[in-house]
């Protein structure tokens, strides 16, 4: 998978991205200084929402229309909920604009046809498909069509979901597709995490796997990261005083920076299968155990446990070959200290 300049695959680092959603609340410039703080952070992307409240939904004030799962927007109407969060149309190719500048990826989530079409005269890299809407096939049908890459998230969706989505874009001939595991909970309990979903998705469904974290804090990207994660998407905030529908499950640019800091040092420290040593494991060798001479010995002597050891430092013979010298005869006067070498000992042992 290719967006912009990024090659994403199974050896590729991390592609990090700074969900912007509804953390402008309602400012221009608060959005464009999100963008700008993003780079900051060492992200890769900013991700953008591109829907109106009409597009979305309906205005209608009846119990089907309200919130009462449990979520932090309980008690709101939907198309209210939207109409407070939406990122204005006529924002998003300045927005796209300064992402590019700044060095930034810039790409949206559409939620209907007349995003997609925006978005593609605005050249998007990618498209993402919110977890709610997996289960809109003509939806994703019409996005895969555009021949880009597309990320989808797996907030709500059952295994049968999943295929339905794949399944819709492959029958585009769209195949760089993108799966990321979320929990769809703002904020998501850390253990409902189950990062070896990312690990699975991957393997099972032979596309590139990621994360779409709604967790707090920086501990479930890490682990993402550690069982092959290649994408992580995180909502960012300017500052969370601004307040906003996302505000509370979002990271600011201090915890988003400490997030990428982390992610980069995991990904250092998953390393290879390697079993080569490094030359600085190499001079550790220095201090594993050999066999050394702890007493005196006189040429004729017979080696034994009391005056060979197998100690600290490793510039003697290995310890592997102990055994194989006991009672057998030394060739020359050795002082306590030294070094035990094969060319030392008679190729003989003693008789009994």
């Amino acid at each position: 998978m290719k967006i912009k300049d990024f090659n994403i695959d199974k050896n590729s680092p991390v592609f990090i991205i700074a969900e912007l959603s509804a953390n402008h609340n309602g400012s221009l410039d608060t959005a464009i200084e999100t963008i700008k703080a993003a780079k900051r952070t060492g992200a890769d992307a900013i991700k953008l929402q591109t829907y109106t409240a009409d597009t979305m939904t309906i205005n209608v004030k009846s119990p089907d229309f309200m919130l009462s799962q449990g979520t932090i927007w309980d008690g709101k109407y939907l198309h209210d909920l939207y109409k407070e969060a939406y990122t204005p149309w006529e924002w998003h190719e300045q927005l796209f604009n300064i992402a590019e500048k700044e060095g930034l990826v810039c790409f949206s989530s559409p939620f209907d046809k007349t995003a997609v079409d925006f978005l593609e005269g605005l050249n998007t890299p990618a498209y993402k498909i919110a977890s709610f809407e997996i289960t809109d096939i003509p939806l994703i049908e019409y996005t895969a069509l555009k021949g880009k890459p597309i990320i989808i998230s797996t907030g709500i969706a059952g295994q049968e979901d999943i295929e339905l989505a794949l399944d819709a874009c492959r029958r585009m001939g769209n195949n760089d597709i993108a799966l990321l595991k979320c929990t769809s909970s703002y904020p998501a309990p850390i253990d409902e995490a189950n990062m070896v979903m990312v690990k699975d998705l991957a393997e099972r469904y032979g596309v590139i796997s990621g994360l779409s974290d709604h967790t707090m804090g920086n501990t479930v990207p890490v682990v993402a990261t550690c069982f092959g994660a290649k994408i992580i998407e995180k909502h960012f905030i300017l500052d969370k005083s601004i307040g906003g529908p996302d505000a509370s499950f979002s990271m600011d640019e201090l915890e988003f920076t400490e997030m990428v800091k982390a992610v980069r040092e995991a990904e250092k420290a998953i390393g290879k299968v390697d079993y080569t040593l490094t030359e600085k494991q190499k001079k550790g060798r220095d201090f594993s155990r050999s066999l050394y001479i702890v007493e005196d010995i006189k040429a004729g002597e017979v080696i034994t446990k009391k005056n060979v050891r197998s100690i600290r430092p490793g510039f003697g013979l290995h310890p592997k070959y102990l055994n194989k010298i006991l009672d057998k005869r030394v060739i020359k006067d050795i002082e306590r200290g030294e070094r035990l070498t094969l060319d030392i000992i008679t190729s003989s042992k003693t008789e009994k």
